[in-house]
């Protein structure tokens, strides 16, 4: 079905990318990816995801399906000549600066990576004429709602992170090349995707080096927060089956109210969820179990930029794909706990 479809994957050593591009090898995609490599965590985890995807091409007939480069997407020249050389079909921009916390240190970093990176993204799409642009969102873009389940016809106008911003600033800016030039673009606002090969600046692997380890973990608002946690192969399988699924004019749209879910556009947002809200708290004891260790907690106070509790509806997802998040917690949590433990047994 796929088979000789080019794609390109940006942030492609980064946790949802590499597990992206494993899963779409394997469909027969020929997968380009890019990744700046940069140091904002350990660079080893990320070349390693690198040398995880060429381990899992390796009984694969055709090897040559997978191309990396070691570019940044503020340079736009060299992303331009990318896209002319292969003339990806289908181009998944996974590739941002992460970390609501970090980006109090360090905004222009979120500024050149997340809205520089991305316009030349749009840029090169609407220049080389791409099928379908799947790009990352996040839930952060809810900011300050307190109504949940978070839906994606509630208005996302007030984010408290500059991260946030400049997740809800890509998704205007998506909307607008959607109906400037009239290619399709589909948004994906990914609630706290956890597992295998996850980033060292989350709750999974942060409490699981604090536990094994003897040291304290850190609960801000004194443990009183919600997440809804998704796994990995879940937040992959959503992406994967929107890949085919291009937005469509909705002529029913009402300009006069309008639903940030849909458009007159070829433009569609989505959550991807779990549709599960679990305390911080109960995620720790799933952890405790799964690590066989007890941890050591000291009760904080709420952060600047920190949401209290992420809850999303995943109805509009589950009709547009027929297929929602659904890994139990404890399930995914003893997958990643496994991983996590051989991953780190030196």
């Amino acid at each position: 079905m796929y088979k000789d479809k080019v794609v390109l994957v940006t942030g492609a050593a980064g946790f949802i990318g590499s597990a992206l591009v494993k899963k779409l090898l394997n469909l027969n995609f020929i997968v380009i990816g890019v990744d700046n490599l940069n140091e904002y965590y350990d660079i080893n985890l990320k070349l390693n995801r690198i040398r995880e995807i060429n381990n899992s091409i390796a009984s694969l007939k055709s090897k040559e399906n997978w191309i990396f480069y070691k570019k940044d997407l503020k340079n736009y020249d060299e992303i331009k000549n990318i896209f002319e050389k292969y003339k990806p079909q289908y181009v998944f921009n996974l590739a941002a600066q992460a970390g609501v916390r970090y980006s109090l240190e360090k905004p222009f970093e979120y500024v050149d990576s997340n809205l520089v990176g991305f316009v030349n993204i749009l840029e090169a799409c609407r220049k080389f004429e791409v099928k379908h642009l799947i790009y990352a969102s996040s839930s952060s873009v809810y900011g300050l709602n307190q109504k949940l389940p978070f839906r994606e016809e509630y208005l996302a106008d007030h984010p408290i992170s500059l991260y946030a911003a400049t997740k809800r600033s890509n998704e205007l800016m998506a909307h607008s090349y959607s109906h400037l030039y009239n290619f399709a673009v589909t948004g994906l606002r990914f609630f706290t995707i956890y597992g295998p090969w996850g980033r060292p600046d989350m709750a999974p692997m942060i409490f699981s080096k604090a536990i094994l380890n003897g040291q304290p973990i850190n609960l801000f608002n004194n443990g009183n927060m919600k997440r809804d946690f998704t796994f990995i192969d879940d937040a992959v399988e959503s992406i994967v089956r929107c890949t085919e699924k291009l937005p469509s004019i909705d002529s029913k749209v009402n300009k006069s109210h309008s639903n940030p879910s849909t458009s007159f556009c070829s433009y569609r947002v989505f959550n991807v969820s779990n549709n599960n809200a679990v305390s911080l708290i109960d995620f720790l004891s799933l952890l405790e179990d799964a690590l066989g260790k007890k941890a050591i907690i000291n009760f904080k106070e709420m952060q600047p930029g920190d949401v209290k509790d992420t809850l999303g509806d995943n109805n509009l997802l589950e009709n547009w794909i027929d297929f929602s998040p659904n890994t139990p917690l404890k399930k995914g949590i003893r997958t990643f706990a496994k991983w996590y433990l051989e991953y780190f047994k030196d």
